[in-house]
C-alpha cells in the first residue's frame, strides 16, 4: 500500500515530514498487490446526445458499457437507427459515420438545428430495442463581453490574469445553463471545468434576473501548474478565451452536477468524507422498460463571445 501526499512549501512541511515518518512505521512493508474479482455486469447502451443550434454537424455517440478494468476502448454501436422529432412533426435523421457516430448535417434550407421553445424526442433503435428521451430547447442569454483583470501575487497565487464573462440571466426562475470555455481554441474539459448555473446562481430562484455570480463568471479560468506543481496564471498576454453559454434543462443540470461530484474526487484522506461513488441517472428509457441504458440527451441554444489578452 502506498500513500502519496502533496504539501506546499512552508511551516507545514516540517509537520508533514514528522507525520510521514510516523506513517512509514505503520505502513512499512504493506505493498502487497491485491487482485479484485468484480462480477461482470450486463452491458448497457451508452447514449451521448448533447445537441445544439450551432451551425455545424450534430453528433449522437452510441457505445456499450464495459468491464471496470477493461483497457481497450468501449465497443461502438453500428447499424443503429437514430432520429430526433420535434413537437411540430419535423424529423431530423442522423446518418452513421463510423466509430459509433451518428450525424445530422446542416443544409442551405436548415442551417441550424431546432428552435427555442420546441420539444424534441430522441429515438434510438438498435438490435431490435428502442430507446427514447425528451428535451426542450430553452432560451439562452447573450454574453455582453469577456474581460481580463490583473491580480498581483499573493501567498495563494502568482501574478495572474483572471478572465470573466458578463451576461445576465432572464427574469423568471427556471433557466439552467452550462458554461463552456475554450483557451486558445482548446475546450477546457476536465472534471473541475464543469461550470453550470441555475438562473444566475447555483440553485433555482436564488439569484434570478441578475448578472451571473462571480464564481460562475470566473469559472472559465483553467487551473494550470508547471512541472514542479507551482500554480500558473490562467491566461497570459497572447492567450485567448472563448465562452459559450448552453441552455440546458433542469434535469440536465442535475445530471452535470452529479457528474461533477462523481468525477472531481478529492483523493487521499478527504475521500473518506466525500459522497460515495454511484451511477449517474440517465434521462433515456427502454420503451419496454426491461433494459437499462446510460447517458443523456439535451438540446441547447448557444450564445458565445471571446477575447484575446493583449
Amino acid at each position: 500500500m502506498t500513500i502519496k501526499m502533496t504539501m506546499k512549501r512552508g511551516v507545514g512541511t516540517k509537520v508533514g515530514v514528522i507525520f510521514l515518518m510516523v506513517l512509514s512505521g505503520v505502513w512499512m512493508g504493506c505493498e502487497d498487490e491485491i487482485d479484485v474479482d468484480l462480477r461482470e455486469g450486463e452491458p448497457l447502451l451508452v447514449v451521448d446526445a448533447w445537441i445544439n443550434d450551432k451551425p455545424e454537424d450534430q453528433v449522437v455517440l452510441l457505445s456499450v458499457t464495459q468491464s471496470y478494468f477493461a483497457r481497450e476502448d468501449a465497443p461502438q454501436i453500428t447499424g443503429a437507427s437514430v432520429s430526433i422529432r420535434d413537437n411540430a412533426g419535423t424529423i431530423y435523421t442522423f446518418t452513421e459515420r463510423g466509430n459509433g457516430e451518428y450525424v445530422w448535417s446542416p443544409t442551405v434550407d436548415t442551417p441550424t438545428f431546432g428552435q427555442i421553445g420546441n420539444d424534441y424526442t430522441l429515438t434510438v433503435e438498435t438490435g431490435g430495442d428502442v430507446y427514447q428521451a425528451v428535451s426542450r430547447m430553452n432560451r439562452v442569454p447573450v454574453i455582453d463581453s469577456v474581460t481580463f483583470t490583473f491580480e498581483e501575487e499573493t501567498i495563494f497565487q502568482p501574478d495572474s490574469y483572471i478572465a470573466e464573462f458578463w451576461a445576465r440571466d432572464f427574469e423568471g426562475p427556471g433557466d439552467a445553463y452550462w458554461i463552456r470555455a475554450y483557451k486558445n481554441g482548446e475546450l477546457l474539459n476536465l472534471p473541475g471545468d464543469i461550470n453550470i448555473a441555475f438562473d444566475a446562481g447555483f440553485s433555482e430562484g436564488d439569484f434570478d434576473g441578475v448578472t451571473f455570480l462571480p464564481p460562475i463568471r470566473a469559472g472559465i479560468n483553467p487551473d494550470d501548474e508547471n512541472e514542479e506543481g507551482d500554480e500558473l496564471s490562467p491566461y497570459w498576454p497572447g492567450d485567448s478565451v472563448f465562452v459559450e453559454i448552453h441552455s440546458i434543462t433542469s434535469v440536465a443540470f442535475d445530471f452535470l452536477n452529479e457528474v461533477s461530484i462523481q468525477t472531481n474526487r478529492p483523493g487521499g484522506f478527504a475521500e473518506l468524507f466525500a459522497d460515495p461513488l454511484a451511477n449517474v441517472p440517465a434521462n433515456l428509457t427502454h420503451t419496454n422498460g426491461d433494459k437499462g441504458v446510460v447517458g443523456f440527451f439535451n438540446v441547447a441554444a448557444v450564445q458565445g463571445n471571446g477575447k484575446r489578452l493583449e
